[in-house]
């Protein structure tokens, strides 16, 4: 087992600019004072993170103290995108997001007016996302025999597939996998892959329930064609994706 660490590019950050202008972007109904900012201006800044801490403490039982779950069934929400919890939190209080816990976060998400809710993705967004360790054992049969289980999910993650219409993910999630704030695209490195699979299984289905299913429907077209091999590797390669700072170690990433 190994981490993965993220490389940046200038290709990469080209691809996530033309991402970031093509897409559109979904708000929260908010009222005031959130809705007196525009939403392309200031799309990470409504929130206010000291108040969203004290209103996240019901959230530590899954999610962690800091976001960084450490329980399968919950994602890490530590550095996603203000604007993407606050846009989750929504469709769950809607009843649009049905699957996996959604019967566990109504109840919390019904609580929170639409400035709550900014608060705590001001919170979580605020907090360091910790890594964990991608699968590197070598795939024995298949067509892919021979190569490392993550080094499949690498090459999507950065390269995508042409031959299928699949753009690299890391054109909207970013190189590093650290999100997008603009168009309210999750952070996905050091996400639990159990979770992270369970999610593109999801969008693979085609089937949505949102209101504005834009950006599901851009999902389901980048996993339609993915075979489940692909889907956990991509999966177990984010998993391990982390950005490296000075000083630090395996030991040190895997928490």
């Amino acid at each position: 087992m190994r981490p993965v660490h993220a490389l940046a590019g200038v290709a990469c950050l080209a691809l996530a600019a033309v991402a970031y202008a093509q897409s559109t972007a979904i708000a929260a109904p908010d009222n005031a004072p959130v809705q007196a900012a525009p939403l392309q201006e200031k799309p990470a800044t409504w929130g206010d993170p000291q108040v969203g801490q004290s209103k996240a403490g019901a959230c530590a039982a899954c999610h962690g103290l800091d976001g960084n779950a450490m329980q399968q069934s919950a994602p890490r929400i530590a550095g996603m995108p203000e604007r993407y919890i606050a846009e989750q939190l929504h469709l769950f209080k809607t009843s649009q997001r049905t699957s996996g816990l959604a019967g566990v976060m109504v109840p919390f998400a019904s609580m929170l007016s639409a400035q709550d809710m900014r608060d705590v993705g001001a919170w979580f967004a605020k907090q360091s996302a910790g890594a964990g360790v991608a699968d590197d054992t070598v795939i024995a049969t298949g067509p892919n025999q021979g190569k490392k289980f993550y080094q499949l999910g690498e090459i999507l993650f950065r390269n995508g597939d042409a031959g299928r219409n699949i753009p690299a993910c890391m054109a909207c999630h970013g190189p590093s996998g650290a999100g997008n704030p603009g168009p309210a695209y999750p952070a996905l490195h050091g996400q639990d892959a159990t979770y992270v699979a369970r999610r593109l299984e999801e969008y693979r289905t085609g089937a949505t329930t949102y209101t504005n299913p834009a950006h599901f429907k851009l999902m389901a077209d980048v996993t339609k064609s993915l075979s489940d091999e692909e889907i956990k590797s991509l999966a177990s390669y984010v998993q391990g994706l982390h950005t490296r700072t000075p000083g630090t170690t395996k030991e040190s990433i895997a928490r």
